[in-house]
């Protein structure tokens, strides 16, 4: 129960991590099924609409189900941290975010067993999403776009909340100038999530008319345009991969200061490259429909734009490889990860440059070339990025220190199992192989890619198995991690390990960029506090946010089958839940400056 009802933002973060690494799973495993399908030519394992199936449900789960909630459990767990905080702003709107993406995903996975999953590709193109097939399945569709509502209003108000937390809540001292790069990805990360999830909303809205109420929005037979859908998806796609990415980013300037004991090179650039990169990220969703027939002019503009972000993102890398320059750089896990993300991540940006060539375009688009493009970015970026955050905040969040061995098996087989993946499918593209087909014919030149990629899959779902021994085995162990095992820079290394349930028994004072380590360069064992020992006052847990998450969740069937007393019973739930939370004043609790050592200790 107490896991069900926590506001605290360190267990809503490792609730994140739990249901976010389900769901990478669940993700993991469709690839591998998608791979087993096309290891030989002419394979009839999963073929048709099954097919179709697979491959929607796998990048729908891996964009929203599994990279979001893992970016948001280290959102929560260390933000408030870096920045001195004790909580996030509003920790009861924290924890409605999390129920909210939960039950999202469970709404959209439980389409397997009732009639069967969503089969229009996950960017869910009309009129293949529009048209309901009387004789087939015509709840898929449905599925995912109550799904993505759902959990789409849990990521936008845990993203106002991240604003809302780095903008009033830093510790004195603390200047925007002064916080760490993870944090600064996290704000800005936040704001694209602000401006860019309405617009995906407002198409989700849109085509649940179309669907459920026989609306015209995308259906050309009533008036409608298939081309709109394009439109409001990417002008939401686009920004959201600069939201998956920046911050791993954020993590792999944390981690390559760290592990090589300097201040992070250029950390004025970084922050104005990773504004630079957020306010581009919303001009150039058009490279996504080149083909589309916009025109020669409107195409060239989107074409500069791309290529525009390709400077910001430069000055990043020669940024971290200044850092790791005459450094005394110690290769942990963490840090090999760190390292190999950003040559692999060069070459993700080197084919996009190839691909924001519209002439270019043209013969890339829609084969395995664009696939490979885009887990290079996305696999090799953001999950090297995010397998490098899980060992070095591990013990943090957890208060044990994962298997460095394991760790090091675990980046071998998962590194070279990705680039054996998706390397061979940029020439497949090349040679021609459309993307999303469930087979291709033998003695044209494409049996070896494919058989090499599916191997690669196979190897990458190796090094996740070892990864989870790693857990599984470290769990068991005692909470023993100092709490600043890897002599960290910033203010979440400056606490125990886990962090108590109030952060900072004094909020500390900030003079200077890097904290911790301005404080230990001056001889001192701890942080200066700003302010005297005091009662802390701490939110009281609540069960309401659930309760409205099920609500919503119970809704969305009674509006997929249109039956309305259902519907009544979600609605019911929904307001019912706001209302208590309107009328009853939750004063929240005290912890006394007498309790704060006993509590430490439990914690």
């Amino acid at each position: 129960m107490d896991w069900l009802t926590t506001v605290d933002h360190k267990k809503i973060g490792i609730l994140y991590l739990i249901f976010g690494g389900f769901f990478f799973l669940l993700g993991g495993l469709e690839a591998v099924l998608i791979r087993i399908q096309l290891m030989y030519p002419d394979n009839e394992l999963f073929i048709g609409n099954t097919f179709n199936e697979l491959t929607t449900m796998h990048g729908t789960t891996m964009i929203f189900f599994a990279a979001m909630p893992l970016i948001f459990a280290f959102m929560n767990a260390i933000v408030p941290l870096q920045i001195g905080a004790r909580d996030v702003a509003f920790p009861f709107v924290n924890a409605l975010g999390l129920w909210l993406f939960v039950f999202g995903g469970i709404m959209l996975n439980v389409s397997w067993f009732l009639g069967g999953a969503p089969a229009a590709g996950w960017t869910a193109y009309a009129p293949l999403s529009s048209i309901i097939d009387p004789s087939g399945n015509s709840h898929g569709v449905d599925f995912y776009v109550l799904g993505l509502q759902i959990s789409g209003l849990g990521t936008l108000i845990g993203g106002i909340n991240f604003l809302v937390t780095i903008i009033n809540m830093r510790a004195p001292g603390m200047t925007y100038m002064r916080m760490p790069l993870f944090t600064w990805t996290a704000f800005i990360t936040s704001a694209l999530i602000l401006f860019a999830f309405p617009a995906i909303t407002v198409g989700l809205v849109q085509l649940m008319f179309d669907r459920l109420f026989e609306g015209a929005f995308f259906d050309v037979s009533k008036g409608g345009n298939p081309v709109l859908w394009q439109h409001i998806f990417w002008i939401f796609g686009h920004p959201e991969v600069y939201i998956l990415i920046l911050p791993a980013f954020g993590i792999i300037s944390e981690i390559v200061s760290t592990f090589s004991r300097k201040r992070l090179f250029g950390y004025s650039s970084m922050v104005f490259a990773t504004a630079l990169i957020g306010f581009l990220g919303f001009m150039v969703w058009v490279h996504h429909m080149f083909a589309v027939g916009i025109g020669a002019v409107g195409n060239s503009i989107f074409s500069i734009a791309t290529m525009a972000i390709a400077v910001p993102t430069g000055v990043k890398i020669f940024n971290w490889l200044f850092t790791l320059w005459g450094g005394q750089i110690t290769f942990s896990t963490a840090n090999i990860f760190a390292t190999a993300f950003i040559p692999t991540f060069v070459m993700g940006g080197t084919t996009g440059v190839m691909l924001a060539v519209p002439a270019a375009d043209f013969q890339y688009h829609d084969t395995y070339f664009v696939v490979a493009h885009f887990h290079y970015v996305i696999v090799g970026g953001l999950v090297l990025g995010l397998f490098a955050g899980m060992y070095y905040w591990w013990p943090k969040m957890f208060g044990r220190m994962l298997n460095e061995t394991l760790g090091k098996i675990h980046f071998w087989t998962f590194f070279i199992g990705f680039h054996l993946t998706f390397f061979p499918q940029h020439f497949l593209g090349l040679m021609g192989m459309p993307r999303r087909v469930f087979t291709y014919q033998p003695g044209v030149g494409l049996e070896e890619g494919n058989l090499i990629s599916t191997i690669g899959a196979f190897l990458m779902g190796i090094g996740t198995i070892v990864f989870l021994i790693n857990v599984i085995s470290t769990q068991r162990k005692p909470q023993n991690a100092p709490a600043d095992p890897w002599d960290g820079r910033t203010l979440e290394w400056a606490i125990p390990s886990p962090a108590p349930e109030y952060n900072f028994k004094q909020t500390p004072l900030v003079r200077g960029l890097d904290p911790l380590w301005k404080e230990k360069m001056a001889g001192n064992k701890e942080m200066t506090p700003a302010e005297p020992i005091g009662s802390i006052h701490m939110p009281n847990p609540s069960i309401l946010p659930l309760i409205f998450s099920v609500g919503f969740f119970i809704a969305g069937f009674g509006f997929m089958y249109h039956e309305y007393l259902v519907v009544a019973v979600g609605m019911g739930l929904l307001f019912g839940s706001m209302f208590l939370r309107s009328i009853n004043d939750d004063p929240g609790f005290h912890i006394e400056p007498e309790e704060l050592e006993e509590k430490g200790v439990k914690a």
